[in-house]
């Protein structure tokens, strides 16, 4: 067992290499001071972004990386130079002080909860060795070298060299959710060596042995070192370590020396970096504003050069009437040169408000409100849980709507990580199924269906639900066949029993084991105890002991396995495995039974059931002799020994009696077939990423119709080295490429429109939704492909198969996988992304996407404290992202549209008056005006748009999909949409200011006072500006509520009342001048005549546009229009596929552990805690009944593509239909 080989260099990836040059570890138990020289980390975690010393000035930094925020300080200093300024600086201060205070605190108290739970952990407790005796210690306190005690159920502190156990042969069991989302046990074993320490604190706390080994890593899989104790080495390997995260089973204490702590820890290595995230919006504001600030300066350049020729030419001629400044020289040409470059800067301030403060206060308190009606939707509340949605962040509301990819894991995600025996097929004869008596039909589950009462039963589950009472009449009556099949499942497989509070419970390598031995006892066949000779099972209360001769374990290329038991002196045979690989192995004499079972096995894999085939032998002892001599010949040896016994393996597993088959269901979480149909729907490809097995996940995919028949092929890329994979991804592309050639040589698939199933009606593009087109390729790649894939020589090529597939599933992924994927699309596609995941080993994904969900389920609040966004179940995440992150963005365009457009019209108000002002950065408004305009008269209209308007209504955003797409391609809002709203902002500033100019140009009243001084022009210009953006704001609200009339409304009596009470009551400089124009009908006709030039021409447009070429959502808001004034509820049914959904069969659709089991262990009888009462019965057998260390063969089977019903294009209901016809653009 010893060896002197250090590990090798390859185990480290390129960025383990990264600290002080390391490139090995040593590390001495017990020795804190040898240890220390190294600086090796400790094992304080910390997830949070500031601290109470850094948050100033770090908070800052990020916030004025907004170059809006930074502009504004720049401005705010510019104000505070009283000959430049004509504003008091307090109207900028004020607002920026504000957003960047309200977007602070937001960012503080998000660091605060991850403060929190990085305290959680950090203070955890362990028991820690100090001289010999155990200490409590923090987790934070504990370093590299120390010697830990952990029990049963805790959490592993650190990654550490198992030293010693309770159990024997100083095995340990651990659950490693947290690392990989697998709920099933696992082992570990410590070195027999170390493992005679046991519990004797003096001897470990004198234990100094010295590890040599690789340095940190993120690869949770591998691990090499050598440990060198008492003059000897010692080989470890992952087998002998338990990392961080994990959870210690069945296992009542054991002993460890810390190897990684803290960051080092595989579990940090793997969980990713925060990351400062920003909306595309935000990105695209940066761009807008820096095109404003250019704008700007354009005009205060043009400005100034003006401004210099007009004093040079004329200005100066009216120095008694307009005496220069007394910085300013005599001389004409200079002194015209140095006003016109303190104009520059004057009209860099007058002008500034074409890119307000207020718009990111706006849109700051919008995307608050909009967080707020996430949590408060009672339509994402779980009420089994008690949980509800969660914005975790204020900031990416709108990107939620412009999902184009979405990253799941699988287990706890999609699944609720619960797997229930569903149905089984005995004798020819299927169980499971709810049959109405008088039809014969098969009838659905509802909540009141009653289950079997099993209570007769004193070790039955009360959580076990079945509900076809035949199968336990069957069992009652003594049916042989029936007793048969329960009795393999109570005997055939390698559950570990263990007692809790007097209860027995089960430890499985795998769910799917757990879930038949748990069918079989709640039926009457009670697997009790096992020793390595011998199992017990309770039979319907009567005791029976078989002698276990040899167990023939599953791995990944048998997909069976198979015990050999004797009772009674009879010898028998039980086997369990894929059903194809089972028939192979039956006899040629029950054809009826394998074609009726064959018929079940459909039903079941077409239900996306998880099936096994059962089946027994009978052997007698001389065949039964002559084969264990044989095979222990093959098992001892030295070459080709897999292959040896998986040929003896065949001799004895074949002329089998098939029994029956049993459909595990790893239960869905509700809706999430119909969730996944939905965002397909709506243009959204979904990825799963996950660290289950290949079939597993393939089975998965078909539950949840990621994968379908409609598919032409399920396309695996399983090798091992980089010139396989490459060739696997080439023919992949050559698949697709084949494929849609043959779909442009036929014409491609027949476009059936999903409202109508007609043809005519989608060609002449009258349907509401795409039509429906079959086929497609989906893509399953292993964990161990994707490193290659992954590979910067491969990852274009991986990128462009991938993205042409219909669905792509990643399984055996490790976390930071997870991560490099998200941002290969990130990179290169240049999409918005989305992560959503339950475990601590999706946090790394979800910190990695633009969006990160974390689903509050069974594997901790990892994810949920990583996350941007929170979710009870999976299902809501169609209306958070179709409801709210549609709202969200269509709100937000719709409010910056208007935004711009609005200030672009009063701001360009002042550059059209220096035409007339001698360019002398004089301002055409009252300074209150001015001050006011954005933060009194026109805030609260487009807020209550921000926060409320909404196309169509939620249920029709639910019932058509398509709805969602704009967001894809930023049809909403864009450099293309600014720029629209720009010059209509620009339009309405000239109309507004020439018409008034015209009219009141040497205007008098009747009485014959004069009309045309600058405050009464001004109070003219500023009046009809404040009634034509409310009437644009009127037009632009789409869903009226009693806020929106009264922000809208109220907002121009605002006006009207803060313009009085500003100049009678606190004495302003226009006083009066309001008043004077409002009492002379040149004012009214102005404003009737100014009001109808700006809103007639946009009225006809918007008129023209949904008559002529409607959009989606016209169309979806007329029928929503015509529905409400008919005062009936509609009758339309959503479109969505049945979560039962018949396909083909899936050969590889077995219920397993899809890795080599316990057999090995049980045995050589090292997984024993003690060996049960002795019987003289039984003689002790040799461990000859494993395979050892078989070997994973590439495979890859190709889907059959037969077809489907023939109505199968109509088997699912279409969406309401929508009168007139549509553009597809929106």
């Amino acid at each position: 067992m010893a060896r002197q080989s250090r590990p090798t260099s390859s185990t480290s990836t390129a960025s383990t290499r990264r600290r002080r040059g390391e490139t090995e570890r040593r590390i001495r138990a017990n020795d804190r001071e040898f240890n220390a020289q190294f600086h090796y980390a400790n094992n304080y975690i910390k997830t949070s972004k500031y601290s109470v010393l850094t948050f100033l000035p770090l908070n800052l930094f990020e916030q004025f990386q907004r170059l809006a925020n930074f502009y504004f300080l720049c401005l705010l200093v510019l104000q505070m130079i009283p000959a430049i300024s004509s504003l008091t600086p307090v109207t900028t201060a004020v607002p920026l002080i504000g957003v960047l205070a309200l977007t602070a605190v937001k960012d503080a108290y998000d660091d605060y909860q991850r403060h929190v739970s990085d305290s959680q952990v950090n203070n955890r407790k362990s028991l820690t060795l100090r001289n010999g005796k155990l200490v409590e210690d923090k987790w934070a306190q504990v370093q590299v070298g120390d010697v830990i005690r952990m029990e049963n159920d805790q959490f592993v502190a650190a990654d550490m060299l198992l030293l010693s156990t309770s159990e024997p042969n100083g095995l340990c069991y651990i659950e490693t959710a947290e690392l990989d989302g697998e709920t099933n046990l696992k082992c570990r074993q410590c070195l027999l060596e170390t493992a005679e320490m046991g519990q004797d604190d003096a001897r470990i706390g004198a234990f100094n042995g010295e590890i040599l080994c690789e340095t940190p890593n993120n690869l949770l899989n591998k691990f090499e070192g050598v440990l060198t104790w008492q003059g000897k080495s010692y080989a470890l390997d992952n087998d002998k370590v338990v990392l961080r995260g994990c959870v210690l089973r069945n296992t009542q204490w054991c002993y460890g020396m810390v190897i990684f702590a803290g960051k080092d820890t595989k579990l940090m290595q793997n969980s990713g970096k925060t990351k400062f995230k920003r909306t595309s919006i935000d990105r695209l504001l940066n761009f807008i504003i820096i095109g404003i600030v250019f704008f700007l300066l354009s005009m205060c350049l043009f400005c100034t050069i003006a401004c210099g020729f007009w004093e040079t030419i004329t200005g100066r001629h009216f120095q008694i009437y307009l005496p220069w400044d007394k910085l300013v020289p005599t001389d004409p040409t200079e002194g015209a040169t140095v006003i016109a470059l303190l104009v520059f800067f004057s009209y860099a301030i007058v002008l500034n408000t074409v890119v307000p403060i207020s718009l990111y206060v706006s849109v700051e308190v919008i995307r608050f409100v909009q967080s707020f009606l996430i949590n408060w939707d009672e339509h994402m509340y779980h009420e089994k849980s008690g949980t509800s949605a969660k914005a975790r962040t204020t900031t990416l509301n709108e990107e939620l709507g412009q999902i184009e990819y979405i990253f799941s894991d699988k287990t706890g995600t999609l699944t609720q990580n619960i797997m229930t025996f569903n149905k089984c097929s005995i004798g020819e004869k299927c169980y499971g199924d709810i049959i109405d008596e008088q039809t014969g039909e098969v009838l659905e589950l509802a909540e009141g269906t009653v289950p079997i009462d099993f209570s007769a039963n004193p070790d039955y589950e009360p959580e076990f639900k079945f509900y076809d009472k035949s199968l336990l009449e069957a069992v009652r009556r003594k049916d042989e066949t029936v007793h048969s099949f329960f009795k393999l499942l109570a005997l055939c497989h390698t559950v570990m029993p263990d007692e809790k509070s007097g209860r027995l419970e089960y430890q499985a390598q795998s769910p799917d084991e757990a879930a038949l031995v748990s069918a079989a006892r709640n039926f009457g066949f009670v697997f009790k105890e096992r020793s390595p000779n011998s199992i017990t099972i309770d039979v319907m209360g009567e005791r029976e002991v078989y002698e276990l001769l040899c167990i023939l374990d599953f791995n990944n290329v048998r997909k069976r396995m198979s015990v050999i038991l004797r009772k009674d002196g009879k010898l028998r045979l039980f086997c369990k495995g894929a059903d194809n690989v089972i028939y192979e192995r039956l006899k040629n004499n029950s054809d009826s039974r394998k074609i009726k079972t064959q018929d079940h096995l459909n039903k079941f894999a077409g239900e996306g059931l998880r099936t096994l085939c059962l089946a027994v032998r009978d052997l007698d002892d001389d065949f039964f002799n002559d084969w264990k001599n044989r095979h222990q010949a093959a098992a001892l040896s030295l070459d080709n020994r897999d292959e040896k016994l998986d040929a003896i393996y065949e001799e004895i597993e074949k002329d089998m009696e098939l029994l029956g088959a049993t459909a595990i269901e790893d239960k869905l979480q509700d809706g999430v077939p119909q969730a996944i149909s939905k965002l397909a729907q709506a243009g959204i490809k979904i990825w799963v990423l996950t660290g289950d097995k290949q079939e597993t996940a393939i089975n998965i995919g078909y539950s949840c119709q990621l994968l379908t028949d409609d598919m032409a092929e399920v396309f695996i890329v399983d090798a091992h080295t980089f010139e396989e994979v490459e060739l696997q991804l080439g023919k992949l592309k050559d698949a697709i490429g084949n494929l849609e050639k043959s779909d442009g040589v036929n014409g491609g698939p027949t476009a059936v429109s999903v409202v109508t199933f007609s043809e005519s009606d989608y060609q002449h593009g009258c349907s509401v939704e795409e039509p429906e087109i079959s086929g497609g390729i989906a893509l399953v790649i292993n964990g161990h492909s994707l490193v290659h894939a992954l590979h910067p020589k491969l990852e274009k090529l991986f990128l462009e198969a991938a993205s042409q597939c219909k669905s792509v599933i990643c399984c055996r992924v490790t976390p930071l996988q997870k991560a490099m994927v998200v941002e290969l699309i990130k990179k290169n596609k240049h999409a918005v992304t989305l992560a959503i995941g339950d475990g601590a080993n999706d946090v790394s994904m979800i910190k990695a996407a633009h969006i990160g969900v974390g689903i509050s389920g069974q594997e901790g609040m990892q994810a949920v404290l990583a996350s941007d966004y929170s979710l009870p179940q999976f299902r809501f995440l169609e209306r958070l992202l179709l409801v709210h992150g549609r709202w969200s963005y269509f709100r937000m365009c719709k409010f910056l549209r208007y935004f711009f457009y609005k200030n672009f019209a009063f701001t360009l108000c002042h550059f059209w008056f220096a035409f007339f002002c001698g360019f002398s950065a004089q301002t055409l408004f009252d300074p209150i005006f001015i001050s006011f305009y954005n933060l009194f008269y026109t805030a609260l209209p487009v807020m209550s748009l921000g926060v409320f308007d909404q196309d169509v209504n939620d249920k029709n955003s639910l019932s058509y999909p398509k709805l969602y797409t704009p967001g894809h391609q930023d049809l909403l809002f864009n450099k293309k949409e600014f720029l629209k709203s720009a010059m209509h902002g620009f339009f309405t500033s000239c109309i507004l200011f020439l018409v008034p100019y015209g009219t009141y140009l040497d205007g008098v009243s009747p009485k014959g006072h004069a009309l045309s001084d600058h405050m009464l022009f001004g109070s003219v210009v500023a009046t009809i500006l404040i009634i034509v953006v409310t009437a644009q704001i009127a037009l632009d609200t789409a869903y009226w509520t009693w806020w929106s009339h009264f922000t809208i409304w109220g907002s121009l009596c605002i006006y009207f009342a803060f313009t009085f009470i500003t100049n009678y009551v606190f004495g302003g400089s226009y006083v009066g001048s309001l008043s004077k124009a409002m009492i002379e009908p040149t004012f009214w006709f102005t404003t009737i005549l100014t009001v109808t030039l700006l809103i007639v021409p946009v009225l006809a447009w918007r008129f023209y546009f949904v008559d002529v070429k409607p959009t989606l959502s016209d169309r979806v808001r007329l029928k929503q229009r015509l529905e409400s004034l008919r005062s009936r509820q509609s009758q339309d049914i959503l479109r969505t596929p049945s979560a039962r959904r018949t396909r083909r069969s899936i050969r590889s659709g077995y219920a397993f552990a899809h890795q080599e089991g316990f057999g090995r262990l049980i045995t050589s009888g090292k997984i024993m805690r003690k060996i049960p009462r002795p019987n003289t019965d039984f003689s002790f057998p040799l461990s000859f009944g494993s395979t050892i260390g078989a070997s994973l063969s590439p495979r890859k089977p190709v889907v059959a593509t037969s077809s489907s019903s023939s109505a199968g294009a109509f088997n699912n209901l279409a969406p309401p239909e929508i009168p007139g016809g549509f553009n597809e653009q929106s």
